[in-house]
């Protein structure tokens, strides 16, 4: 194994075991050099970056860890995806023994440190939405007394993950944990009335949702229906918003130029209708920070200073970033006929 990290922050880690969770989802359980430790501990609910190298292409993916960091393994969970190239082969060729660069963890959906330690924890999973949430799940049951509640969607019982996994943790914490498993096959999609039922009175605790688009929507939307404050609740998204089809300012005028400062750089660009500011960037040869792609870790941040720009996600900055002009490069379009964006 490489001694060294590479430029851009990526370190080889060892796939010390493959474990095969349903017929298209599978673990990594990955050795960290001792060298880079320090930079590999995480908080339960974050996500690794991972890069491999696919029929010549050096490809980026995010997959959240599985693990908690209470475990002495780091493990993440990565379901296959029809049209995933990584995730594809991922599933059919990682092997015991093999090198997965991964850089360091990163993420927003973690578990809060100001709050009472015995405050509800209500998750609801969808699909591999679970991967982050079985970390959260994990480290709550194992640092604190709250009770948890997890209410987990698939489309049938095959595809579950971490069935096995799951019982045994309430054997374990028969009076703490309560899952509640959904099967679209049975009922349906689910409901605003199945989440509603998980919340607690007043909207107590911290909630936290992953899983697909559709199912997220519904229980974000339920969730704040039913007095649950939007700071309590935590959404972690991995799939990439559409692009709108064009967007314009209050004049009516589409923008038409990008500046960019970053690392002493000071680019101007004309502006590609339906690019974020990161792919501007890029189209200039700029090396922009970015990891998820997908509003979630809020590495690719940056402030505005003339101009304007939408979010399609924020999962990541907080009003305050926002009000001074921060956003999510990944995640922005120009809303005004120039934008100034510089990264600090």
């Amino acid at each position: 194994m490489a001694e060294e990290t590479t430029a851009d922050g990526f370190a080889p880690l060892l796939i010390r075991r493959v474990v095969r969770e349903t017929s298209d989802a599978v673990s990594l359980v990955l050795d960290v050099p001792e060298h880079c430790s320090h930079r590999f501990r995480y908080q339960a609910g974050q996500f690794l970056t991972v890069r491999v190298s696919v029929d010549g292409r050096n490809l980026r993916r995010c997959y959240s860890m599985s693990s908690a960091p209470v475990e002495e393994e780091l493990r993440i969970t990565v379901k296959r995806d029809p049209g995933g190239v990584v995730s594809n082969w991922i599933n059919d060729t990682a092997t015991e023994g093999d090198e997965l660069h991964a850089a360091p963890p990163e993420g927003k959906f973690v578990l809060p440190e100001d709050v009472s330690a015995c405050e509800p924890l209500v998750a609801f999973a969808g699909g591999s939405g679970i991967t982050p949430i079985m970390s959260l799940v994990r480290t709550a049951l194992c640092e604190s007394e709250r009770p948890v509640r997890l209410f987990y969607a698939n489309r049938c019982r095959d595809s579950v993950i971490f069935s096995r996994p799951l019982a045994h943790l309430v054997e374990q914490h028969p009076h703490r944990l309560t899952v509640e498993h959904h099967y679209d096959e049975d009922g349906g999609v689910v409901t605003a009335s199945e989440v509603t039922s998980l919340v607690a009175p007043n909207g107590a605790g911290h909630y936290y949702v992953c899983g697909p688009a559709a199912f997220m929507d519904t229980v974000e939307a339920a969730l704040l229906q039913s007095a649950v404050p939007k700071q309590r609740l935590h959404l972690e998204r991995f799939t990439i918003a559409g692009v709108p089809p064009g967007v314009a300012d209050d004049t009516g005028e589409a923008c038409e130029e990008i500046v960019i400062e970053l690392d002493r750089q000071k680019v101007t660009a004309a502006y590609r209708q339906g690019e974020t500011l990161l792919q501007t960037a890029r189209q200039k040869g700029l090396k922009a920070p970015s990891s998820c792609e997908t509003g979630s870790c809020g590495t690719c941040m940056a402030r505005i200073v003339e101009g304007s720009a939408q979010m399609r996600i924020n999962d990541a900055l907080d009003d305050d970033e926002v009000e001074g002009g921060w956003v999510l490069t990944c995640q922005s379009l120009p809303t005004s006929r120039k934008v100034h964006v510089v990264y600090e």
